[in-house]
């Protein structure tokens, strides 16, 4: 199951309390101050990994919490530090703040990782507070406690090429034509019902990786239909590739409504280079499809790409321009 959204409480340990303690050796009657300091907290740490592809998990434990440290000890012996926690994520995971909504951290990267929570510091033990005119105290410092806060996790999957179109204008069926992917295909909208990614394989031992979102609809930036939950999957693609369909009766004006909700929904989304293509060419004929080539498409960044990924027709070129555009990006 894929899940991209998740609400967690992480707990840093408490540090140890410092001791009070006095020598007591052979000899020496009043021995001077011999405690020792308490270990500090465990502190939380998330990390990514590109093993991971969902925040599943988190669904079922939601409060993490790291050791206390140890409390010191006599004859000067610190106390042991308590362990840190590690909580795995995804690469491509934001860490926000539960209550001020900031971005603590964007781990994109596998192998990135981010104090969410830092440990308390141990206290220290009364050998550290002996004076000349206070030669024997018997206070030793308190630890601290540990930091705690809520987070929210979410996934933005890491593409480069994100898919946008209508419900049922064939992404899907395009995803898994030209990759391993193998999505729910129906003739129905909304099919697609989460966040499809697969991988391209290109000649020469070459990939790049093309990400599936269930269709956008008119008013998704306001949370219509499933487009707002999931648009966050292509902020991340270098390249938009906008599918229509052929049979649509004005491709302009589709191919302006689908603009429109993504730059209402983030302005950097709507700068990425974005590629037109006609889908579903198998259900038009061969001398309409000439003229329908000829097309124009204001603000687009390609010109008119037309495919059918059941037949086959066109597939090869565009898959081409992509990966010539992806280059162009990575340069």
């Amino acid at each position: 199951m894929f899940i991209d959204y998740a609400e967690i409480e992480v707990c840093a340990g408490k540090g140890g309390n410092g001791a009070v303690a006095f020598r007591r050796e052979k000899y020496v009657p009043k021995g001077g101050p011999a405690g020792g300091n308490g270990g500090s907290g465990g502190s939380v740490v998330i990390k990514a990994y590109h093993n991971l592809s969902t925040l599943l998990d988190f669904r079922y434990k939601k409060i993490y919490t790291a050791e206390d440290g140890d409390p010191g000890g006599s004859s000067l012996k610190d106390g042991k530090n308590g362990k840190d926690i590690l909580i795995k994520v995804p690469v491509g995971a934001i860490i926000k703040d539960a209550e001020t909504k900031k971005v603590v951290a964007d781990l994109g990267e596998d192998g990135k990782e981010i104090i969410v929570a830092k440990g308390g510091k141990g206290g220290k033990g009364n050998s550290n507070f002996a004076t000349p005119t206070n030669q024997a105290p018997r206070f030793a410092e308190d630890g601290k406690p540990g930091e705690q806060r809520k987070l929210i996790l979410e996934l933005k999957l890491i593409a480069d090429v994100g898919l946008v179109g209508f419900p049922n204008a064939g992404k899907s069926t395009l995803i898994s034509k030209i990759s391993a992917a193998k999505p729910k295909i129906a003739d129905y909208p909304f099919t697609t019902l989460e966040p499809n990614l697969g991988i391209v394989r290109y000649k020469n031992f070459e990939s790049f990786t093309v990400a599936d979102i269930p269709g956008i609809i008119e008013g998704a930036h306001e949370g219509k239909g499933l487009g707002l939950k999931f648009l966050r999957h292509i902020e991340r693609t270098k390249i938009l590739l906008f599918l229509i369909d052929i049979t649509s009766e004005n491709y302009q004006a589709e191919y302006n409504v689908l603009l429109n909700e993504l730059k209402s929904h983030s302005k950097k989304l709507a700068e990425k280079t974005k590629i037109v293509s006609l889908s579903k060419a198998d259900l038009i004929e061969e001398s309409e499809i000439k003229k329908i080539r000829r097309k124009k498409i204001k603000n687009a960044d390609s010109p008119l790409f037309v495919f059918s990924a059941v037949s086959g027709y066109g597939l090869q070129e565009l898959v081409d321009y992509l990966w010539k555009a992806i280059n162009i990006k990575r340069d």
